[in-house]
């Protein structure tokens, strides 16, 4: 006669039911083999239920997903292209500020150049006349203040008139702390079970937020 232990899950004879099996829950194999079955019948049965639910689920559509993620793809990249104009937007407008600041710089050194030349040459041409053609007493009256206006202007002629441009400097954004802004926006993954189902089936959902 066979018997199977519950215990330890397997078959013996009786030779080794009193060295081994005495004290376990033990039974004959052909009314264990019957209870073991129906329960083999019964997983049997639930398991072709769970295939038969999977049969019936709609198939998963790779192609809608696929245009799903492209989409998502084409506004991550829309928002980025936003991102760059803005900062190519503030990069152009430091830049013309600076072309700006040439410009304004470079004409008002050729004008501090220009009015001292202008000086000097009205002068040239006023001493040269009086010297030409003036009389005397035209000398000695204009002499002093001539003579004044020459030591003005040789203390501030071109040679020692410098145009002081103003001082420019930039000072940059904090670049190393961008990473901790969000600038473009973040993929969420969200895996949602199929209300009304017995078998557990996911379908995946991407959001771009």
């Amino acid at each position: 006669m066979g018997l199977y232990c519950h215990d330890c899950n397997e078959n013996f004879c009786l030779t080794c039911l009193t060295a081994v099996h005495r004290s376990h829950n033990y039974g004959e194999i052909s009314e264990v083999a019957d209870s073991f079955r129906q329960r083999l019948s019964d997983d049997d049965k639930r398991v072709l239920s769970a295939i038969s639910c999977y049969q019936e689920q709609p198939k998963w559509n790779e192609t809608e997903f696929l245009s799903k993620i492209e989409d998502v793809k084409q506004r991550v990249l829309a928002t980025g292209d936003i991102v760059k104009r803005s900062v190519d937007d503030q990069i152009n407008d430091v830049l013309t500020q600076l072309q700006s600041v040439t410009s304004e710089s470079a004409n008002q050194a050729d004008s501090v150049q220009l009015l001292a030349l202008v000086s000097m040459e009205s002068f040239h041409l006023r001493s040269q006349e009086l010297l030409d053609k003036g009389r005397p007493s035209d000398i000695t009256q204009a002499a002093c203040q001539l003579h004044d206006r020459a030591i003005e202007l040789l203390n501030n002629d071109v040679s020692v008139v410098k145009y002081r441009p103003p001082h420019v400097s930039f000072t940059p954004a904090d670049v190393t702390q961008m990473k901790r802004f969000n600038l473009i926006g973040k993929v969420t993954v969200t895996i949602e079970d199929q209300p009304g189902k017995s078998c557990l089936l996911h379908s995946l959902l991407v959001i771009f937020i």
